[in-house]
């Protein structure tokens, strides 16, 4: 008896979560809302809270937490969104962060985020109060990314190029390249999302308004749009936890 308390002692103090499914959040510039494109999904929208004079600048999606972090105007301030309860948890500004356009993902094991810089071939890591962690210069790129994902299962980082369209490169924490595949579609600069359990990439295509769902070796598997086909720009995936324990 006494285990069993301690054991649900420590999982109240230090958080766990049971992966799920796989969803994907679909998300645009203006104040629509983010849409969960997960088949037999609820139909429910994700407000987003956004106003006529605000603007989203990227999307992540945190499975730990059932959260949606969205990169906002002037490209520093981030508000975080509890999916389940469909309202603003908390906001912050990173402090190292200047202002201008670029993605972010999430790394769940201990929330870390990782910005792309807006003006230099960067990626800022900071926590997740918005304080910086490192800055990781990945070596084979030489202009802002054009897209930033996580890869949750071997601690990656994966680098939208914003010379190369359709390149998307690989690397380690402290920027050393591991890889790089070219997708076999052009796609829209932006956004970069990665199922690390499918090891597939989600990226916006840049001749259609639908979102392509890539291989690891660049080839264009499917496709899936929201209800409309209108285009969105923003695209994230993660495993919703079946049972979180905080």
């Amino acid at each position: 008896m006494f285990i069993a308390v301690a054991v649900m002692s420590m999982l109240g103090l230090t958080g766990c979560s049971t992966p799920g499914p796989t969803h994907a959040y679909l998300a645009s510039r203006a104040e629509d809302p983010i849409i969960d494109l997960l088949p037999g999904a609820s139909d429910v929208p994700i407000p987003s809270y956004l106003t006529s004079d605000s603007e989203l600048y990227g999307l992540a999606y945190d499975p730990f937490t059932d959260h949606l972090l969205l990169r906002l105007f002037p490209g520093n301030v981030v508000r975080v969104i509890d999916r389940p309860a469909r309202k603003v948890k908390r906001g912050y500004t990173v402090q190292d962060l200047p202002p201008g356009r670029g993605d972010l993902a999430i790394r769940s094991r201990d929330r870390h985020v990782f910005f792309a810089h807006p003006t230099l071939p960067l990626v800022l890591e900071t926590n997740l109060h918005g304080r910086t962690v490192r800055t990781i210069q990945p070596g084979t790129i030489s202009s802002p990314p054009a897209g930033v994902a996580y890869d949750q299962k071997n601690n990656r980082l994966l680098i939208l190029e914003h010379n190369h369209r359709s390149r998307v490169v690989t690397c380690d924490l402290a920027g050393k390249p591991i890889d790089d595949v070219t997708l076999d579609h052009a796609v829209r600069r932006g956004s970069l999302a990665y199922d690390s359990v499918a090891a597939e990439f989600y990226v916006p295509l840049l001749d259609r308004p639908v979102v392509g769902i890539f291989d690891s070796q660049g080839r264009l598997l499917r496709t899936f749009a929201a209800t409309g086909n209108d285009a969105h720009d923003f695209v994230d995936v993660g495993q919703r936890s079946l049972l979180r324990l905080f």
